[in-house]
């Protein structure tokens, strides 16, 4: 099984090298060029992402004791990944402007800090979507549970119906019982 993942440990690291290569000359390529890189950028990071998915698995299957070690370095890997696409994110940012000032006729004189800006927000933006959901999730497992204690909150009270009317027709049959008897022992 480690076979397994020193396998996909070392597709990855080669793959992550090279995504890091082409992901550094993509705004210095002619623009030609630079669609075609993107897009294969693109499909290398959905196999890095695929790679790690693999990755994952393979830790799974290791025993307890001795997956922790690898549970780190997936974490690693992860964080890796996840640096990738935000460098891949600031170089197409990059891309897409230097189209905008070709379609626009704009001399280029985008500053850093529109773009740090525009990343920020973007990443801002991603966070709180994803609150959002988790809010929304949280709302609706709270909803189901509320439903299910009403459910069971219905059922009690139908039980504790039937057991008052059966107690009343045993108190009402104790009764007869008893006016029965006295009428019996006054015979």
């Amino acid at each position: 099984m480690s076979s397994d993942f020193e396998g996909y440990e070392q597709d990855f690291a080669v793959l992550t090298a090279e995504i890091t290569s082409k992901i550094s000359r993509v705004p210095r390529l002619p623009p030609d060029e630079k669609k075609q890189m993107v897009a294969h950028v693109e499909k290398q990071l959905e196999e890095a992402k695929e790679l790690l998915e693999q990755m994952d698995l393979e830790v799974r299957e290791i025993p307890p004791q001795s997956r922790g070690m690898y549970s780190n370095r997936m974490r690693s890997y992860k964080q890796e990944m996840g640096k990738l696409e935000t460098d891949f994110k600031r170089s197409r940012i990059a891309y897409s402007d230097e189209v905008r000032n070709e379609l626009l006729g704009d001399d280029g004189n985008s500053s850093e800090n529109q773009r740090a800006h525009l990343l920020d927000n973007t990443e801002r933006l991603e966070r709180s979507s994803r609150r959002l959901e988790a809010g929304y999730q949280i709302a609706v497992e709270t909803e189901q549970i509320g439903q299910e204690m009403l459910e069971n909150l219905s059922h009690d009270r139908e039980k504790i119906q039937r057991a008052r009317e059966r107690l009343r027709e045993t108190d009402a049959n104790l009764g007869k019982s008893s006016r029965i008897l006295t009428g019996m022992l006054r015979r």
